[in-house]
C-alpha cells in the first residue's frame, strides 16, 4: 500500500506527469520492439518450406533441422528470460531493451547469410539471446508508465500488437520470398531494429527495481541444459519414429533429471532464477499453465499448417501469409476488448471459453483434406484467433498484477518463459507426433526407392516430394501417397493439440477466479481513484 509522506497532502500518482503524458507514444515504441520478436517467428513459419528446399533455393534443411531452427530461438529465449528480467530490474529496463535489440539485429543479419542449416540454427540462438532481453523489458516498462487502472487496457493493446505481428509476418515473408532469397526474411528485421533503437532513446524512460534480485548463473545453466536435452530427445524420437531407442530414452531421461535438479536447486537458493514460492498461489499457477498449454497446442499446429497449405494445397508463401490473416485479424479485433468480457463474466469463464474454442478449432483440422473448401480453413483460423485473444489478455493481467509493480520484470519473464517453453515443447512433441505418424503412413510406399533414400524420404512430406521431383516421371507415383500420409499425420497431431487445449480449459476452470464482487478492489486502487478525481 502507498502511504503519503505528509498526512495533509493527498497521495500523488505513482507515474511522473511527464511520463504519463507520453505513455501512449511509449506504448507504441514498446509494441514496435515486441513486433520484431513476434514478427520473426511468424515470418519463419511461412519460410520453413522454402528453407527445406535444396540449394540454391533453400538450405535443404530436414524436418528435424527445421524444428531446431525454431527451437534454438525459443529455448535460448525461454532459458534466459527470467535472468534477463532480473538484469532489467537491476541495470535498468531501457538499457536492457537497447542491448537486446542490438543483439537481435546482429543475429538477424548473420542468420540471413547462413550457408548451412547448422549456421542458421546457431544464429537463431543468437537472436533468441537478444529477444530474451527485449520481451520482458517491454511489459515491465509498460507496467511502470501506466497507472494501475489503465494497465488492463494497455496490456490488451500490447497483446493486440502480437496479433498485428502475426498478420504482418506471413504476408511480409510471402512478399519477400516471391521476390528475394530466403535470407531476406531475417534481413528485414535490421531496419525495424534501427528505427526502434532511435525511438527508444528519444521516448522511453528508464526504470529499475530498487531492491533487485541477484543473478543465478547455476540456475540458468541447469534450466537451459535440461530443456535442450529434453527437446533434443523428443525431436530425435520423432526423426527416428522410435521413442524406445536407447539414445532417445537416455537423452529425455537426462533432460528430466537435470530439470529436477534445477527445481531442487531453486528451492534451496536464496536468489533463485525462478522463485518457486510464486507457484504456491493456485491462481498464478493456473494462469501460467494456461499460457504454456495454449502455446504448446498453437505452435505445434502452426508448424504443420504451413505444410498443409503449401505442400498439399499448392499455395505460394505469399498466399499462405494471406490465408493466415483471419487468425491475426481476430486477435487485433478482440485482444483489446477482451477485458470488457472479463468485466462482464470474469476471468474463469472468459479464459475457459477461449481454451475450449481453441480445442474445437484444433480438432477441426482433423476434418480437413486435400479438397476441403479453403473458406473453411479461414473460419477455423478466425475462431482460433478469437479464442487466443480471450486467453492472452485476461491471463496476462492476472499474472502481471499478482506481483508488486517493482517485480514487473520478473512477472513478465515468468509469463514469457512458460509461453516460450510451451511453444518449444509443442513444436518438439507435436512435430515428433507428425513425423512419426507420417513415416508410419509412407514407409510401405517407399519400397521401390534405393535403400539409402528410404530413410530420408520418410522423414517429412517435403523430403518425399523432393526425392520424387529428382526421380522425374518415376517419382510421380509418390506424390499422392505423400499427401495422404501427411493428411493422416496432420489429423492425429491436431487431435493431440486439441487434447492439450482441453486440459488447459480444465485447469483454468478449476483454479482461476470467477467474477469478483463489484465492490472489490485494493486499497491502493481506491486511494489512486480518489486522488485522480
Amino acid at each position: 500500500m502507498t502511504t503519503p509522506a505528509d498526512p495533509a497532502a493527498p497521495t500523488g500518482p505513482r507515474v511522473p506527469e511527464a511520463v504519463h503524458r507520453r505513455r501512449w507514444a511509449i506504448l507504441g515504441v514498446l509494441m514496435l520492439s515486441l513486433l520484431i520478436v513476434v514478427l520473426d517467428n511468424s515470418i519463419l513459419n511461412v519460410a520453413i518450406k522454402t528453407i527445406s528446399t535444396p540449394a540454391p533455393t533453400g538450405l535443404g534443411a530436414t524436418q528435424s533441422e527445421l524444428e531446431w531452427a525454431i527451437n534454438a530461438y525459443t529455448l535460448v529465449f525461454a532459458g534466459l528470460l527470467f535472468t534477463a528480467g532480473l538484469l532489467g530490474d537491476r541495470l535498468g529496463r531501457k538499457k536492457v531493451l537497447l542491448g537486446g535489440l542490438a543483439v537481435f539485429g546482429l543475429g538477424s543479419a548473420f542468420a540471413a547469410f547462413s550457408g548451412s542449416p547448422g549456421e542458421l540454427i546457431t544464429f537463431r540462438a543468437v537472436m533468441g539471446l537478444g529477444a530474451a532481453f527485449v520481451m520482458p523489458a517491454t511489459l515491465a516498462v509498460l507496467m511502470n508508465v501506466f497507472e494501475r487502472e489503465e494497465q488492463p487496457k494497455a496490456i490488451g493493446i500490447w497483446a493486440g500488437g502480437v496479433g498485428l505481428a502475426i498478420a504482418i509476418g506471413p504476408i511480409t515473408g510471402g512478399v519477400l520470398l516471391d521476390h528475394f532469397w530466403w535470407g531476406s526474411v531475417f534481413l528485414i528485421n535490421v531496419p525495424i531494429v534501427l528505427l526502434a533503437l532511435v525511438l527508444m532513446l528519444w521516448l522511453v524512460p528508464d526504470s529499475r527495481d530498487p531492491n533487485p534480485g541477484r543473478v543465478d548463473p547455476v540456475g540458468v545453466v541447469l534450466s537451459v541444459v535440461g530443456l535442450v536435452l529434453l527437446v533434443y530427445g523428443i525431436i530425435k524420437g520423432g526423426q527416428l519414429a522410435d521413442f524406445t531407442d536407447a539414445t532417445v530414452l537416455s537423452t529425455i531421461g537426462a533432460g528430466l533429471a537435470v530439470l529436477v535438479a534445477f527445481v531442487v536447486f531453486e528451492k534451496r537458493s536464496d536468489h533463485p532464477s525462478i522463485d518457486v514460492t510464486y507457484f504456491r498461489n493456485k491462481v498464478f499457477s493456473a494462469a501460467i499453465a494456461a499460457i504454456a498449454l495454449v502455446f504448446f497446442a498453437l505452435m505445434g499446429v502452426t508448424f504443420f499448417a504451413v505444410f498443409y497449405t503449401q505442400s498439399v494445397r499448392g499455395y505460394s508463401p505469399l498466399q499462405t501469409g494471406l490465408l493466415m490473416l483471419p487468425l491475426a485479424a481476430a486477435q487485433m479485433i478482440f485482444a483489446p476488448r477482451a477485458r470488457l468480457v472479463v468485466d462482464r463474466i470474469g476471468n474463469k469463464a472468459t479464459t475457459t471459453a477461449g481454451l475450449l474454442v481453441i480445442a474445437a478449432t484444433l480438432a477441426a483440422f482433423a476434418a480437413l483434406d486435400a479438397g476441403t473448401p479453403i473458406w473453411i480453413l479461414e473460419v477455423i483460423f478466425f475462431l482460433m484467433g478469437t479464442g487466443m485473444a480471450h486467453i492472452m489478455t485476461p491471463v496476462s493481467v492476472v499474472i502481471m498484477q499478482a506481483l508488486p509493480r517493482e517485480k514487473a520484470g520478473s512477472a513478465s519473464a515468468l509469463s514469457n518463459t512458460f509461453r516460450q517453453l510451451g511453444g518449444a515443447l509443442g513444436i518438439a512433441v507435436l512435430g515428433s507426433v507428425l513425423s512419426t505418424a507420417y513415416r508410419t503412413g509412407i514407409e510401405d510406399k517407399l519400397g521401390a526407392l534405393p535403400p539409402a533414400l528410404r530413410h530420408t524420404a520418410g522423414e517429412s512430406i517435403e523430403a518425399t516430394l523432393g526425392i520424387a521431383d529428382k526421380l522425374g516421371p518415376r517419382g510421380e507415383s509418390l506424390v499422392t501417397p505423400a499427401h495422404d500420409a501427411f493428411l493422416h499425420a496432420m489429423h492425429i497431431t491436431a487431435l493431440w493439440g486439441a487434447g492439450v487445449a482441453v486440459l488447459g480449459a480444465v485447469v483454468v476452470a478449476l483454479f482461476l477466479p470467477g467474477k469478483p464482487p463489484a465492490a472489490q478492489g485494493t486499497q491502493d486502487e481506491q486511494e489512486l481513484s480518489h486522488t485522480r478525481s
